[in-house]
C-alpha cells in the first residue's frame, strides 16, 4: 500500500498510561514513511472513567474515525466480549491488546507475542530456548509464553503466585502446542534451576510496583533473562542478573515489536522495525542524559 495523505487517527485505552512511549514511536515512524498519523492516549485514571466505560470509549473512537486503538492494562481481556471478531491467537491467548476498526466492525488481535519473539530475535538471538522458566501468567505471560513456544521451547516452567492462572494458562496453549511440556511450579526455585533462561513477566519491577520478583541469587551465569518491563528500563532484577553474569534484554524490543505489528494492521503500511527501535533507544538515551 502506498503512503495516504489522509489523516489516520489510533490510540492507546488503559490506566497509568501517561508515561507511554506509543504516541512517539507510531508518530515519528508514519512521519517517516510519509503518512499523517496521530496517537492519542486515553488513560482513564486522567480521565476519570469506570472500567464499564470501556464499551462507549471503543463505540465513541468508531464514531471518530479512528482506524484502531492499542488496548493496555486492565483492558486486554474486559474488551473481548465487545468485539465483533477476535483472531485464534489472541482467543488462544485470552487476551486483546490490538483493536481495528472497519465499518463499523470491530476486530480484535495480539501483537504481544510477535513483539516478545521480536525481542528474543533482536536481544538474545543465539541463546538457547529449549528449557525456559517463566515468572508469571498473566497477560504479559500469555503472550511471553506463547512466543517461547511458537519459537521452539520445548519445556516451559511456570511460576505465578496464583495456580489458577496457571492452570488456566497452560490449558489454552496446550491445545495450540499439544508436544510442549507446560508445568506448573510452586517456587521460582523449582523453575529456574537447570533452565535455558528465564523470563520475568510480572509486573513487579515497574516503578509503581518496585523490587524483585525472586531472589537473583537463583540465577546462574549460563542462564539468559528477559524482563518484558520497559520502564524502568533497567529494572532492579535486570542489574542483579548482568552483575552474575547473564545475558539480558530489556522490554524495549517487545514495545517496538508490538507497536510495528500494531501500525501495520492499522495503516497497511510495512514499518522498520530497526529503525523504530533505533529511535525509541536514542529518546531513552536522551531522557537519561536530561535526567542527570
Amino acid at each position: 500500500m502506498m503512503p495516504s495523505t489522509s489523516r489516520i487517527k489510533v490510540g492507546l485505552l488503559g490506566r497509568g498510561i501517561t508515561a507511554s512511549a506509543s504516541p512517539a514511536i507510531h508518530e515519528t515512524e508514519a512521519g517517516c514513511l510519509g503518512l499523517t498519523l496521530t496517537y492519542e492516549l486515553f488513560d482513564f485514571d486522567v480521565l476519570g472513567l469506570a472500567d464499564d466505560a470501556l464499551a462507549d470509549m471503543v463505540s465513541q473512537l468508531i464514531g471518530r474515525g479512528f482506524s484502531g486503538v492499542n488496548i493496555t492494562h486492565p483492558f486486554k481481556q474486559a474488551v473481548i466480549p465487545l468485539l465483533d471478531a477476535v483472531d485464534p491467537t489472541a482467543a488462544s491467548l485470552g487476551a486483546v491488546n490490538c483493536v481495528t476498526f472497519h465499518e463499523g466492525r470491530t476486530s480484535g488481535s495480539n501483537t504481544d507475542w510477535i513483539g516478545f519473539q521480536f525481542m528474543l530475535d533482536v536481544a538474545l538471538p543465539q541463546e538457547k530456548r529449549e528449557i525456559v522458566a517463566q515468572i508469571g501468567s498473566g497477560g504479559a505471560g500469555s503472550a511471553t509464553a506463547f512466543a517461547l513456544l511458537h519459537s521452539g521451547t520445548r519445556e516451559l516452567r511456570i511460576h505465578d503466585t496464583s495456580s489458577v492462572r496457571i492452570e488456566a494458562l497452560s490449558n489454552r496453549l496446550q491445545s495450540a502446542f499439544p508436544d510442549a511440556r507446560l508445568i506448573a511450579c510452586a517456587t521460582p526455585a523449582a523453575a529456574i534451576d537447570g533452565a535455558c533462561g528465564v523470563v520475568q513477566s510480572t509486573p513487579v519491577g515497574m516503578a509503581r510496583h518496585p523490587g524483585m520478583p525472586f531472589d537473583p541469587a537463583l540465577l546462574t551465569a549460563d542462564q539468559w533473562l528477559a524482563d518484558v518491563i520497559y520502564f524502568p528500563r533497567e529494572t532492579e532484577l535486570l542489574k542483579a542478573a548482568r552483575r552474575r553474569g547473564l545475558a539480558t534484554a530489556d522490554g524495549a524490543p517487545m514495545v517496538v515489536g508490538q507497536a510495528a505489528e500494531a501500525f501495520l494492521r492499522f495503516t497497511g503500511v510495512e514499518p522498520d522495525r530497526d529503525r523504530m527501535l533505533a529511535a525509541l533507544n536514542a529518546g531513552h538515551a536522551q531522557d537519561q542524559r536530561g535526567a542527570v
